[in-house]
């Protein structure tokens, strides 16, 4: 089945990481940090760290920063999710 992104996986994936690369210097600086788990058929899914795991914002952060930065950099991404 393709991808709502017409782009291949991977190449999705690399797309993403290219955004966080610009994200994440802020979200060090409040001594968290997040990863890209994967990219599949439009969701992106994350995993946090450090203090993004027990931070009340980190919905904020995923709907209204990360989404919205990837969002506006790579087509085809409907919504970032924390992944299990």
């Amino acid at each position: 089945m393709p991808s709502r992104t017409d782009v291949s996986p991977d190449d999705a994936k690399h797309k993403v990481e290219a955004v966080m690369t610009l994200l994440r210097p802020s979200i060090q600086a409040d001594g968290g940090d997040v990863e890209v788990v994967s990219v599949e058929d439009g969701i992106v899914r994350v995993r946090f760290s450090g203090a993004c795991i027990a931070c009340p914002s980190k919905g904020n952060t995923m709907r209204h920063g990360l989404l919205k930065a990837i969002q506006e950099r790579v087509p085809g991404i409907v919504d970032v999710l924390e992944a299990a």
